[in-house]
């Protein structure tokens, strides 16, 4: 299937590594022009080099003035963004009754405000345009809250929650907003998450990840390729009618439709 996304220029936060790498490279795959982010520059300069049409643009989202400073970057490089992916560093792990107000405006800076802000300054060249695709990298959380994993299901909660706000006032103007749920992909997180769990629970890492490999009805962990093939569709042109929704990539982990 032809995406149809050459030469579209997409933004692809967090992108030097796990599943921003997997969608970076998948929307690469498709011969859109794609900018690769991220806190290290290392890892955003060596995936950047690997793909066809690609620049890195380290950056820390977080910082005053960042947001301003990636588009500013992007557009010199190619252009306004098309495709803009959000993603960022999931918040540590943790209980929901040790969060106090100051965990609540960190996880706020760090899953949502930014986010809005970049989104916000993306929108008019869309909407002007007529097409444009936003895409959220979330996560399982956002329809069934993890254990222990507090602040990260609140704040993609709250952005889950705008996203779906701001698909209704975009779609007739071209603009498709949708939000990718990862279920257990295979990535670094993944493993220090497990890592993490067989801490509490006195086991083996890899007793861990046996005990949720036996709950995920495909029977393993998705890859990062699989997670990238569907963001890539999510974010083209055969992808045009879909909008507002949250799409799972869990291998049916979880038990509701």
């Amino acid at each position: 299937m032809d995406l149809k996304i050459k030469d579209r220029v997409a933004l692809v936060l967090a992108s030097g590594e796990l599943l921003g790498a997997a969608t970076a490279r998948a929307l690469a795959a498709e011969g859109a022009h794609v900018v690769i982010t991220g806190r290290n520059a290392e890892r955003a300069e060596r995936l950047a080099s690997s793909l066809s049409s690609a620049t890195a643009i380290p950056v820390d989202l977080t910082e005053p003035g960042a947001a301003e400073l990636l588009l500013t970057s992007t557009r010199e490089a190619y252009g306004d963004p098309d495709i803009v992916v959000l993603n960022g560093p999931g918040p540590k792990p943790g209980a929901a009754a040790d969060l106090d107000a100051e965990d609540i405006a960190t996880i706020g800076d760090l899953l949502l405000k930014t986010h809005v802000r970049l989104v916000k300054a993306v929108l008019p060249h869309m909407r002007a345009q007529g097409w444009g695709r936003i895409l959220a990298i979330g996560s399982s959380g956002v329809q069934a809250p993890i254990p222990m994993l507090a602040a990260s299901n609140i704040g993609r909660a709250g952005l889950a929650a705008y996203l779906k706000t701001l698909a209704s006032e975009v779609a007739a103007d071209g603009v498709t907003v949708n939000l990718q749920l990862p279920g257990r992909i295979a990535t670094d997180r993944v493993a220090a998450l497990d890592e993490a769990a067989a801490q509490r629970q006195g086991r083996s890492p890899d007793a861990v990840r046996a005990a949720s490999e036996a709950s995920i009805p495909a029977g393993r962990y998705g890859t990062p390729d699989e997670f990238g093939a569907l963001a890539a569709f999510l974010c083209s042109s055969a992808a045009s009618y879909i909008t507002g929704t949250a799409v799972r990539c869990d291998g049916g982990m979880l038990a509701h439709l």
